[in-house]
């Protein structure tokens, strides 16, 4: 029984510029082609020497088809084509993340507007129990940043800590549904050189503030601290 080699992508020239972004669209015309829900996509390797561009530009596109619902990483697996509407298949990729980008960009505004307030009422606040409770995942996330390993769900940790603290219900509800929302650029921007630990500084800084009771330095230090974050961010998109 002789097998069929699965059908090549058609290529064209892709500008230096914005290269991830034609990847991904290619990526998606060829997805919709010629694989169905459920199939894995080709290995890294392999989708570098098809498009004959960088490992990063591959796996930029390759977040991209995962954003818009396109393609799911599986552990262990690899990347699996989803059962996706027929509205993402007859839209361009680059429609889809425009419309996303815009929601992101919401995401920040909102995350700018409701943080810094969160911290000032946290150092007004927070309990005895629940300053501890912050101390504590600072020591983990240090420690992590210390092994090279990535500290996501620390800092994720922390934040909902400080709205905790700030014993609002609906803030701390808010506050999950920003970090869920925005959990995967959070993690690539704290993939940067060095971010890690400028992150882990600023929330030393912000702890510190609330244990003083200092709710403007609190409020200040954390509008900082957003800021840096929007502004990696919005590089990545």
């Amino acid at each position: 029984m002789t097998t069929t080699a699965p059908p090549k992508p058609v290529i064209e020239a892709i500008p230096r510029d914005r290269i991830y972004a034609r990847v991904a669209e290619q990526l998606q015309a060829h997805i919709v082609e010629h694989l169905n829900p459920g199939d894995m996509l080709p290995p890294e390797r392999e989708l570098v020497r098809l498009f004959g561009v960088s490992r990063s530009s591959i796996r930029d596109a390759i977040r991209r088809l995962e954003a818009v619902g396109l393609l799911e990483p599986r552990q262990g697996v690899g990347t699996v084509v989803r059962e996706v509407s027929a509205d993402l298949l007859l839209t361009p990729v680059t429609n889809i993340l425009l419309q996303k980008q815009k929601v992101i960009h919401e995401l920040l505004d909102v995350r700018k507007v409701i943080e810094p307030a969160l911290a000032a009422r946290a150092a007004l606040h927070a309990s005895a129990e629940e300053i501890a409770e912050m101390s504590a995942i600072l020591d983990r996330q240090e420690e992590k940043v210390e092994r090279g390993e990535l500290a996501t769900e620390e800092d994720t940790n922390f934040h909902q800590a400080i709205a905790q603290a700030a014993d609002n219900s609906v803030m701390l509800k808010l506050t999950h549904m920003l970090m869920d929302s925005l959990r995967e650029l959070r993690e690539r921007s704290l993939e940067v050189g060095g971010r890690q630990i400028k992150s882990l500084a600023a929330h030393q800084r912000i702890l510190a503030a609330i244990k003083q009771r200092d709710a403007s330095t609190a409020e200040a230090v954390m509008r900082r601290h957003i800021l840096e974050v929007e502004k990696l961010i919005l590089q990545k998109l």
